[in-house]
């Protein structure tokens, strides 16, 4: 299950149970501060990779913008396509393989949407079909863990019960890892799945930058848009451009 675990978990409704309670509004200040940030123009075409059920994608499109979102989870891709309008669309895609070219003002690929493959060729391969994807001079917005705070400040053991389910949680660093299991219940059969985020430093996507044409003109450290500090900061937000 390791290598590919989030084709399973993802497409699970257990997986979107668990996470409904998520709260968006820090989410969609930072959608409204980096889009600041970028001076992106009205119509202009964004990409959100890893979209979800697309709840930033709509909301990027009700601030006037052109919006695909893609998502590997069918099930994901299914009901954001309930919101879909003329400048509004999702589609299912695997975020390694080439999805348009020199098409989007900028994509962003947000909120730990990467960190799961084995392979350092699958994280090229992405960061690969997002420079290709952008046009000339593009953004692309990745927004990731910031590994030693991660380290500092790992909840090891949690118990949320949600819609009658109680998920038992546990996380651990497991090889550079963070290892999530999830536990629970339902209709009298037990389940077991398995969250697997590798922890990365800045030097990591400098690499793989410097591998796919792009370039890092800035980096944040939480949705604020405060200086990334490596010591304290929650997230490594870079901020990156086509050459």
């Amino acid at each position: 299950m390791q290598e590919n675990w989030f084709k399973t978990w993802f497409n699970t409704t257990y997986y979107h149970t668990l996470y409904k309670h998520r709260d968006y509004s820090e989410a969609t200040l930072f959608m409204d501060h980096i889009t600041t940030f970028l001076d992106l123009k009205e119509n202009a075409m964004c990409w959100d990779l890893c979209c979800g059920k697309g709840r930033h994608s709509i909301y990027l499109n009700k601030k006037g913008f052109n919006v695909i979102g893609t998502d590997l989870s069918e099930q994901s891709i299914i009901e954001a396509n309930t919101h879909a309008n003329d400048t509004l669309e999702f589609y299912t895609h695997d975020m390694r393989n080439l999805f348009r070219t020199n098409y989007f003002d900028s994509v962003f690929n947000v909120f730990t949407s990467f960190g799961y493959f084995d392979k350092q060729t699958d994280d090229i391969n992405v960061f690969k079909s997002v420079e290709k994807a952008l046009k000339p001079n593009g953004y692309f917005v990745f927004d990731f863990l910031n590994e030693t705070f991660v380290k500092k400040n790992l909840v090891e053991t949690e118990i949320k019960t949600i819609d009658g389910i109680t998920f038992h949680l546990s996380k651990k660093n497991e090889n550079n890892t963070v290892v999530k299991s999830i536990d629970f219940t339902d209709n009298n059969e037990n389940f077991h799945f398995e969250e697997r985020v590798k922890l990365f430093n800045k030097t990591y996507f400098e690499e793989l930058a410097e591998a796919s044409n792009l370039k890092i003109i800035h980096s944040f450290g939480d949705y604020n848009l405060n200086e990334f500090d490596l010591e304290t900061s929650p997230r490594l937000i870079l901020v990156l451009q086509k050459k």
